[in-house]
């Protein structure tokens, strides 16, 4: 429970604000090849949107040309068909986020955009403690990171076509579970207990049972809709958060157990940080762009919530100790303004390390 606290899940909204609007002062975002790519997103949006949205006003026009011969206002069955119908165009066919995920395996200006980022992050973090001791200052993200692979040492890169199935499949089977639950939840009698009890299931797995508990309880009293509304914003927005730090895990391989701790430990301000985001993003068409703009806003908060990434060469140490957030607590409890004194140690320039003000003095900033 401690790990998805309120004053967690508000820091990490705190946050998206925070990124989004460093991540939008960067001149470079707007020039940034994802948004020339992200034209042709659209217009792909606008036509799949068309063709999932055909089955739905199908049954409308359907139920209508029935209601012509039968009288369907004291009936309850033609509701239930087009809640069950709009249910599946937007929360288990949900198209933007499969579109969004698609282009990471297809181009690589999501990863770019990241890397651009956090460029600027140093950047902006130099220029504001210029006037600094700069042996108390943080490390640089952008330098250390940029020289790992993005699909490791040893691994092979997956050609475009396989990336695509493996979305596709993985999709494919989230959208099968959620619609089995759905059509589960519908059953007479016990349909009531089968949303809640998923999520209390998946709930105790992911942030302890505490959080599962609320939401059982929640929903055996509550409307069911509400229910599928909280359960959607938040395992989407997981989902989303995952992708969003795709770049920077693509580039540190952390072990399954590393990562599964990692999440766990930061899962608080995880969720507050995409659930943001997850709003905007279910807006029609301008998700995709929304996309980019949260890409770069996650360089700002992986610099929050990790340390500085040493050389490849240290990386093993880095990671086991990394895993654990030690300064949570402080993190939790500083003022938003005062964010960059958890990072503030003093230290001496070591190999693959550059100093932000010394480097600044001399003409460069990195």
């Amino acid at each position: 429970m401690s790990h998805f606290e309120p004053n967690a899940i508000l820091r990490g909204a705190q946050l998206t604000v925070v990124g989004a609007l460093r991540a939008l002062q960067n001149p470079s975002i707007f020039t940034n090849e994802h948004y020339k790519q992200a034209a042709l997103a659209v217009l792909a949006g606008i036509v799949i949107r068309l063709v999932v949205a055909i089955p739905t006003v199908g049954i409308r026009l359907f139920l209508r040309f029935i209601g012509l011969f039968t009288d369907l206002e004291h009936s309850q069955w033609d509701e239930d068909v087009i809640e069950v119908t709009t249910f599946i165009e937007h929360s288990v066919l949900q198209v933007p986020f499969f579109l969004m995920t698609l282009m990471r395996y297809i181009t690589p200006t999501l990863d770019n955009m990241f890397m651009d980022s956090l460029a600027w992050v140093d950047k902006t973090y130099a220029q504001k403690h210029a006037a600094e001791n700069p042996d108390h200052l943080r490390a640089m993200y952008y330098p250390n990171l940029k020289q790992y692979s993005t699909h490791g040492p040893a691994a092979k890169k997956r050609e475009p076509k396989d990336a695509v199935l493996a979305v596709g499949m993985k999709f494919g089977r989230k959208a099968a579970l959620s619609l089995a639950v759905y059509l589960l939840s519908l059953l007479p009698h016990v349909g009531r207990f089968v949303l809640p009890a998923a999520s209390f299931y998946t709930f105790n797995k992911a942030v302890g049972w505490q959080p599962a508990l609320v939401v059982f309880g929640s929903g055996i009293f509550l409307p069911k809709r509400y229910l599928v509304m909280f359960l959607q914003s938040y395992f989407s927005s997981r989902t989303l958060m995952r992708e969003l730090l795709e770049p920077y895990f693509s580039r540190m391989q952390y072990t399954p157990a590393q990562r599964k701790t990692w999440f766990s430990d930061r899962s608080g301000v995880l969720y507050g940080f995409a659930f943001a985001f997850f709003v905007f993003l279910k807006i029609p068409l301008l998700g995709v762009l929304i996309y980019g703009i949260a890409e770069a806003s996650t360089a700002y908060l992986i610099t929050k919530i990790t340390e500085p990434p040493p050389t490849p060469a240290d990386k093993e140490e880095f990671k086991k100790r990394d895993v654990r957030w030690e300064n949570k607590h402080e993190f939790l409890n500083l003022p938003l303004e005062k964010l960059d004194i958890l990072h503030k140690h003093d230290r001496k320039s070591s190999v693959g390390e550059t100093n932000p003000v010394a480097t600044k003095r001399s003409g460069a900033i990195f």
